[in-house]
């Protein structure tokens, strides 16, 4: 099969699943083209015949792909090839196989350098400390490979080792690992003073509800008097684990609704159980989807104060279609809606309390540097809670 008869497959099997096919195998002889499969045909057989050098089928076929469902203009909707989807699926797990650090690229220090240690993961095993500078991994140096490449070759199959060199002060030494599959916290909380609960939601995907109701369940029996959530830099995830989450907090009647693209709405209840304690919700400009709604519902229902920047407003739910090489088709089909039927598509969530952080302060946020004392966002969340208590 020639080089482009294979890349168009490919790119046909995405018309294909937009349909609405989840699994898809493609006849393509078994039908008349449509004149975008006869461009595209057309477009191939130039190649095959004329183009001066040679190329790649597979980068071919996964640029053809990115770009059909680029042109449908929904920046919620993407393709990623299969060894993209191997990392999405270990980011939806809250899992993955490697070595349980954090990094950053500082380049004045020759690499990257370590902000945080998975307590018990391997790396700690190792020895390895915050602050430290990874300059290479297997020799090659990290500055070369960039974030994305260190992060790829630091992580590998369960039970293997990686060899890095660190940097620790004036000393360099190497280091061997053992990559482990690793559980990332979903759901982090302490007790701040004035018995006031903090709970830091990374995200609602796997885990989520399990995760955060536990932390409730423990700061109430250390007697919190109030709780904050903080669900800024929070990137959503799925439905039911929000749900499960607004349940145990909200009181009886409605926490979401939803509609897919057939028009089939489902709308999500909740019982007399709740937690009636004063609250507020932390949210961010990097706050998205079921992190958007689980705000909105505590707005809604005058739970709690929302505090914070005004959200993105992202308000379509997406399903993923894995096709058959492995890659995969995540394709908006339905929209999300609050408690009070409201759409957040590009409108977003508008703080009750308005107040943003600095550039720095945000980038320290976001990379888990930020003092709580120099949160200005957290502080006026604690000063509005502090307000309901006295």
């Amino acid at each position: 099969m020639k080089k482009w008869q294979k890349s168009l497959i490919l790119v046909l099997a995405f018309a294909v699943a937009i349909l609405g096919s989840a699994i898809v195998t493609m006849q393509l002889t078994r039908r008349e083209q449509t004149p975008a499969e006869a461009k595209t045909a057309e477009i191939g057989a130039y190649l095959d015949r004329f183009f001066i050098d040679d190329y790649d089928e597979d980068t071919l076929a996964d640029a053809a792909a990115s770009a059909m469902v680029e042109a449908t203009g929904d920046r919620w909707s993407y393709y990623l090839t299969a060894e993209e989807k191997s990392s999405y699926d270990e980011q939806m797990q809250n899992a993955y196989v490697g070595i349980g650090v954090t990094i950053t690229a500082q380049e004045e220090l020759g690499g990257m350098r370590i902000e945080a240690v998975t307590a018990g993961g391997p790396a700690e095993k190792a020895g390895l400390l915050t602050g430290d500078i990874i300059t290479e991994v297997e020799g090659e140096k990290t500055l070369d490979l960039g974030m994305t490449g260190t992060r790829t070759k630091v992580r590998g199959e369960e039970g293997t080792f990686v060899t890095l060199t660190i940097l620790r002060g004036e000393e360099s030494f190497p280091v061997s690992v053992e990559r482990r599959s690793i559980q990332t916290p979903v759901a982090t909380y302490e007790m701040l003073d004035g018995q006031i609960g903090y709970i830091k939601i990374a995200n609602f995907d796997t885990r989520c509800a399990e995760e955060t109701n536990a932390a409730m369940d423990e700061l109430i029996a250390q007697d919190a008097k109030a709780l904050i959530f903080d669900v800024r830099n929070n990137g959503g995830g799925y439905k039911n684990e929000l749900v499960k989450v607004l349940d145990k907090i909200l009181p009886e009647g409605i926490l979401f609704q939803s509609e897919d693209y057939q028009g089939s709405k489902q709308i999500d209840r909740s019982d007399a159980d709740c937690i009636d304690l004063p609250m507020a919700v932390l949210v961010n400009q990097d706050s998205y989807s079921a992190a958007e709604f689980f705000a909105a519902a505590i707005q809604e229902y005058d739970w709690g104060t929302v505090v914070g920047t005004k959200t993105v407003g992202k308000g379509n739910f997406q399903t993923a279609f894995t096709l058959s090489d492995g890659s995969m088709l995540n394709l908006s089909i339905g929209k999300y809606y609050t408690p009070q039927g409201r759409s957040l598509t590009d409108t977003g969530i508008t703080p009750d309390v308005e107040i943003a952080l600095s550039d720095e302060d945000d980038a320290k946020l976001y990379y888990g540097q930020l003092e709580k004392a120099d949160d200005a966002q957290l502080q006026a969340a604690i000063r509005e809670i502090t307000q309901k208590l006295s």
